[in-house]
């Protein structure tokens, strides 16, 4: 059996332990050393630490600090690893921890986080979904069942002192763009929060206060949540500092493309089974900017889906230049209107969306002025056909099942 050289007790604040980091910064020690060629387990908590409870009440959703996070065990020191090579990544296995088969999707406030679709859901909310092997059940959201594609939704390497400096300076002064933005434009270094893993004294204070924050993906990885990031994955990351300093997190059990709800997957805590190997010089080698990699070849086998598209016209009729982030929105609205049509409330469809293998696709960014987006929603994975008929949709969710809602303050 492999060695699990990072662990996690879930009944523990991650702030106790030392294995663990919520800032990206140099200066952060690694926790491990392996040797490349070498298999290793890490456990994880889930990304907020354990603040979200397994219960019927999203008023831990709305209350949570999100400068806490991401909790990211780690970083993995590599022997051998030097800047400008490749640290080449294979996600042997990943799942849940034993002790906690469940996992948590949220709508976060518009006033704190916010999401994708936070001006038609500005308030927070909450699904409890059930791991059972496998497969996913939610209390919250009836008639809907798949299997799940476990993956870390936050994985990378520590980034070096020039590249963490460029971080800072383009983001706060994005901010200064906007400053009064609600949701904000990004999330500037803030040292209150921070847990730098083992540093400490002066050495934590001066760290934690360039700490960059691990809500975005960036040139590292990072924050990406590519749900094609599971078992039998392998990915390339740049190397910035000796050793890599390799750290990850945010473990999702299932998850729609471009995690639409912000916290918009099945969030959990869990464990991976990895091995690390290096390629020297592979940055320039193979001009490498930002990670790559080669997706897992066990997905869900879903086979039939219901394609809804988008175009970049927003909800209010304004006409947007070959966007697809809009495209991508009005195809994620029009699902949502569509699945309310057998019962489902939009909340609810709006986490399925969320946590069920959705696939998002680019479809066209050359015909001004309008790019097209679709999203490939699986009908298998629903208890009834949700397919057009002459009869028209049938009301198959009924009764006061909805998923729980907590009133700003």
């Amino acid at each position: 059996m492999p060695e699990t050289i990072i662990k996690v007790d879930l009944t523990q604040s991650p702030y106790e332990n030392d294995m663990v980091h919520n800032r990206w910064h140099p200066d952060i020690p690694m926790v491990a050393w392996v040797k490349p060629g070498e298999d290793f387990v890490i456990e994880t908590y889930d990304w907020t630490g354990g603040f979200i409870k397994n219960n019927d009440s999203a008023e831990d959703v709305r209350d949570i600090d999100l400068s806490i996070v991401h909790f990211l065990s780690g970083p993995i020191g590599v022997e051998g690893a030097e800047p400008g090579d490749l640290l080449v990544v294979d996600l042997l296995d990943v799942g849940a921890k034993p002790e906690s088969l469940w996992g948590f999707n949220g709508f976060f406030s518009k006033k704190n986080g916010g999401g994708f679709l936070t001006d038609h859901f500005p308030q927070a909310q909450k699904s409890i979904w059930d791991i059972e092997g496998m497969f996913t059940r939610s209390r919250h959201v009836p008639g809907v069942s798949f299997a799940g594609l476990i993956h870390p939704g936050l994985i990378g390497c520590l980034p070096d002192h020039k590249l963490l400096e460029t971080w800072n300076r383009r983001e706060v002064d994005f901010i200064a763009t906007n400053p009064t933005r609600v949701p904000p434009l990004a999330n500037p270094p803030f040292a209150a929060t921070a847990h730098m893993g083992r540093l400490a004294g002066e050495a934590k204070a001066t760290a934690a206060a360039t700490g960059a924050r691990t809500v975005p993906p960036r040139e590292h990885g990072g924050n990406c949540d590519i749900k094609d990031l599971s078992r039998g994955s392998k990915i390339y990351f740049p190397v910035y500092v000796p050793g890599a300093g390799l750290s990850m997190g945010d473990l999702h059990f299932s998850q729609g493309d471009g995690e639409i709800t912000f916290c918009g997957a099945i969030e959990m805590a869990g464990w991976l089974h990895l091995k690390v190997d290096i390629i020297k010089d592979g940055v320039a080698k193979y001009g490498i900017r930002n990670p790559i990699f080669k997706p897992s070849p066990i997905t869900p086998n879903y086979r039939d889906y219901l394609i809804f598209e988008g175009i970049s016209v927003d909800e209010w009729g304004g006409q947007h230049y070959l966007d697809v982030h809009v495209a991508y929105r009005q195809a994620c609205l029009n699902a949502i209107n569509y699945l309310t049509k057998f019962g489902y409330t939009p909340a609810q469809a709006y986490a399925i969306l969320g946590t069920a293998p959705v696939q998002g696709h680019i479809s066209g960014v050359v015909d001004i002025p309008n790019a097209c987006a679709t999203l490939w929603l699986p009908t298998e994975i629903f208890d009834f056909d949700i397919n057009p008929g002459n009869a028209g949709p049938q009301k198959m969710i009924t009764g006061d099942i909805d998923v729980p809602l907590a009133p700003d303050l």
